[in-house]
């Protein structure tokens, strides 16, 4: 990498956004030369990982998918679609057969043809580093190259999800160079419209247009169809302060900034260079527990946590007004297969007094509960500070840990560091696939057996009606045994310049088909 001149500490940055021309001249990521054709997007903070398998971080996901791509993607209408595979698996009748054949003259960042090894090395990985990939090892018999352009996977019982599994840019089955997987990657080799150029920590990620790039023939439509990279280089900026991002979108700096606050939806549409873009429903907040180690391993603590907790308090400290969100006890709306009232009467009890009761019939000793939190997504702090009040209602002793969003993912695959983390899920129509808390291994490490069983029968059906009306019984059990905590679902704010053509809102912001005007 080359020499870059020294940039302003982000202090200095944030103090210039005092006048648009000092936004300007202050703007961080510009160390490297940029052309009129690059896109400043600036995001929530720095990405842990440009690894597609090693976080199931949003943020990771945003940036990486523009550099991978997987078998299988998704439709505006959430229905699944080949990406680098040719056309739909043909499947056995006994469902447990998959083959798959995959699109020919796909070029990789390296100039070399993606073949079927590439995809089996790039697949044998993500089973063995994710949570939904592991929850899947245990069914899956083989995964072969049964020639250049033909991948089997065998299983031993059928799985309705596993196309959708393959296909969701979270925890990201993205197919790399067989050449360039190692443990650690070094290389970020994929068959993505834009290829890795440069990673500068805490100032940019740097991807430009990949010239051989093979997009498909399709309408786009979604994650799916033609992706042509109109733009020459996408510069990811991380600006983990919120305000800035609003300031910088305003002033210019920046073609595209992620999760604004709610109420700077007016500010931001009030300007003629800018425009505010809300997505309802985008997806909904969540507070994992940690089952295994401390004082939410004991379940009946679970259940007080939950019964204390006022939702919509919760949601309104997070988004100010109920425009902004929804309470919601379904996990899915009506008219979704998946719509179920299962453990309703659990949700949104506010009844601190009776938390308090059932907290003393536990071994609780009064230790503090340490809930791990991050401002750089703003809504989740503000919801952790009102979590936190209500709990200490209810007897509860309360920590809050207050760290960079990075760190916080660092963290909570550590049992021993926290009992509680607030994060959020973009919505996606498979149950399966969000959040990863339905597989195994994930943080909170939930594995009992009435989960097992519940998603036994669940996972076991493939007709869509029947496996719907099952889907009531998995919920049940997400009520009773608190592996997480949903207060309902929300709308998300972005802000694009008015120069941004053609962007798409989607849980996952993608910057193909999208052009920048002079």
């Amino acid at each position: 990498m080359s020499n870059h001149p020294k940039m302003p500490s982000r202090r200095q940055f944030q103090l210039g956004l005092g006048a648009a021309a000092a936004a300007v001249s202050l703007a961080p990521g510009l160390a490297r030369a940029q052309s009129a054709r690059s896109a400043n997007l600036a995001m929530i903070g720095e990405p842990q990982s440009l690894d597609p398998m090693a976080s199931t971080a949003d943020l990771v996901s945003i940036i990486v998918q523009h550099i991978y791509e997987s078998l299988y993607t998704f439709d505006a209408g959430w229905n699944v679609k080949p990406m680098l595979a040719a056309d739909m698996p043909a499947i056995s009748a006994d469902g447990k057969l998959y083959t798959i054949p995959l699109r020919k003259g796909v070029k990789l960042h390296n100039g070399r043809e993606m073949d079927s090894e590439d995809v089996v090395a790039s697949l044998k990985r993500w089973i063995a580093m994710t949570a939904r990939g592991k929850a899947l090892s245990a069914d899956i018999v083989s995964l072969t190259a049964k020639d250049a352009s033909t991948v089997e996977i065998a299983l031993k019982s059928v799985q309705p999800a596993l196309l959708a599994h393959l296909g969701l840019p979270s925890g990201f089955a993205g197919i790399m160079a067989k050449e360039s997987i190692a443990d650690n990657l070094t290389q970020f080799i994929g068959t993505g419209p834009y290829k890795f150029v440069e990673r500068k920590p805490d100032q940019y990620v740097v991807l430009t247009r990949f010239d051989d790039y093979a997009a498909r023939s399709e309408a786009p439509s979604g994650y799916a169809g033609k992706r042509e990279a109109k733009i020459a280089e996408l510069r990811f900026i991380p600006v983990p302060n919120a305000n800035t991002r609003v300031e910088g979108v305003i002033a210019g700096q920046y073609h595209f900034a992620d999760q604004l606050p709610v109420e700077s939806s007016k500010k931001v549409t009030g300007v003629a260079n800018a425009r505010a873009v809300l997505t309802m429903p985008y997806g909904f907040p969540y507070f994992p527990t940690n089952t295994k180690q401390g004082p939410f391993a004991d379940q009946k603590v679970r259940q007080a946590f939950q019964m204390c907790l006022n939702d919509e308090e919760i949601m309104l400290a997070g988004f100010g007004d109920p425009k902004f969100f929804a309470l919601a006890a379904e996990h899915f709306p009506k008219g979704s297969p998946f719509y179920s009232e299962a453990g309703k009467d659990r949700y949104n009890k506010a009844d601190a007094a009776g938390a308090k009761k059932l907290l003393a019939q536990t071994k609780y000793d009064g230790t503090p509960i340490r809930i791990l939190n991050s401002k750089q997504y703003d809504f989740h702090n503000r919801m952790a500070l009102v979590m936190a009040e209500q709990m200490k209602e209810a007897g509860f002793k309360v920590q809050l840990d207050v760290v960079d969003w990075a760190t916080l993912i660092q963290r909570r695959g550590d049992p021993a560091l926290w009992d509680i983390y607030v994060t959020h899920s973009a919505f996606l129509p498979e149950p399966m696939l969000t959040p990863p808390q339905m597989g195994d291994g994930a943080p909170g490490w939930w594995k009992t057996p009435a989960k097992d069983a519940a998603l036994a029968a669940f996972n076991g059906e493939t007709d869509p009606a029947k496996r719907g009306a099952l889907w009531g019984a998995v919920q049940q059990v997400i009520y009773d045994e608190v592996p997480y905590v949903r207060p309902g679902n929300f709308a998300a704010l972005l802000g694009t310049s008015a120069r941004m053509k053609d962007f798409t809102p989607m849980p996952w912001p993608s910057f193909w088909n999208v052009d920048l005007t002079a």
